[in-house]
């Protein structure tokens, strides 16, 4: 295993080498080093995130002689790095194996990494579960950063607001993240102000159907079949130039159900309709099981009924650092001109 091991990593390195130069001539030292799923290690991922070398196995725990031989490569390869490893193959992908004093207070350390220009902070460990930054969705920031001069632009399920981040880097006007997590928001606050950005993005905490409800017009009750609703912000109507959705998985809350497998729509029509004539809708669905192409159909059927047209559609695919073996990415986004 060890033989065989060492060498999956040495050729994910390899097929990495161009785009790596590239990412640094970008200012970007975060990126995917090895995705095992196409790589060779299935649930085995091994991520840099500016000094921090960080190895989470999602299928079984890494054998101690695994984590050995990791380690001990990218000793090689990236000395500067420091490893922590997140053991996430127990229930619901939580982390779950437990460290050193020393090597906690490793995982826990405030670290700052770079991105297309822009700084973010960085953890290997925090009270969440997931890293601070999805590297996969580097080709959705680059691309909404390409976009955003001069525009408004809403983030929805903003997480720690990376999306918004690249708005403003890129020139929009006015930017507003959206997110039920205040945590994540604060992140997302300080991210914020770790950068030199012309416009200080927006954080709302809020439930996403009440905020796309009230932002679209539709409207939120503060009663719902004779039962009082959580609180929630109140936001005015308005439309925007650039809508970016990014939707977990499923979730429930009193406001609805996201479910990216039966109902996408339910978020995409208000979406929709937050978005102004002549602007952008971006859509992630990342639900492997879901055939893009099928779901770009619902969409334009959704939005048919819905009484908006959608006149181009554009793929944005993951970067190289997260191959696919037949094309068909996990993590899907569409950029639709409405």
């Amino acid at each position: 295993m060890s033989d065989s091991l060492s060498a999956l990593l040495q050729a994910a390195a390899d097929r990495r080498s161009d785009l790596v130069s590239r990412l640094i001539a970008e200012d970007t030292n975060t990126y995917r080093l090895f995705h095992g799923s196409v790589e060779g290690v299935a649930g085995l991922t091994v991520d840099r995130y500016g000094d921090l070398l960080l190895v989470q196995s999602f299928h079984q725990s890494l054998e101690d002689a695994e984590l050995d031989e990791i380690r001990s490569f990218y000793a090689g390869l990236l000395p500067e790095l420091q490893l922590v490893y997140n053991d996430r193959s127990g229930k619901n992908s939580r982390i779950n194996n437990t460290l050193s004093l020393a090597e906690q207070a490793v995982a826990e350390e405030n670290r700052v990494a770079h991105e297309l220009g822009i700084r973010y902070h960085i953890r290997g460990r925090h009270s969440g579960q997931d890293p601070w930054l999805f590297l996969d969705l580097r080709a959705g920031r680059r691309r909404v950063m390409q976009l955003a001069e001069g525009k408004s632009v809403l983030n929805l399920f903003a997480y720690t607001c990376g999306v918004g981040l690249a708005a403003a880097k890129g020139g929009a006007q006015f930017v507003l993240n959206v997110d039920f997590a205040e945590s994540s928001l604060a992140v997302g606050r300080a991210n914020a102000k770790l950068n030199s950005l012309a416009t200080r993005p927006r954080c709302v905490q809020s439930d996403a159907f009440a905020a796309l409800r009230q932002l679209s017009g539709i409207g939120q009750p503060k009663m719902v079949r004779g039962k009082k609703m959580p609180p929630f912000p109140a936001l005015e109507t308005r439309q925007f130039d650039l809508v970016f959705l990014d939707p977990p998985r499923y979730a429930k809350s009193p406001f609805g159900v996201v479910d990216l497998i039966n109902d996408y729509q339910a978020l995409f029509k208000p979406a929709l309709l937050c978005t102004a004539e002549g602007g952008i809708l971006i859509c992630c669905n990342n639900v492997a099981q879901v055939d893009g192409n099928a779901w770009l159909e619902s969409l334009k059927r959704s939005a048919e009924k819905a009484g908006r047209t959608i006149h181009e559609v554009e793929w944005i695919t993951p970067e190289q650092d997260f191959p696919s073996a037949d094309g068909q990415h996990p993590l899907k986004i569409v950029l639709l001109h409405v």
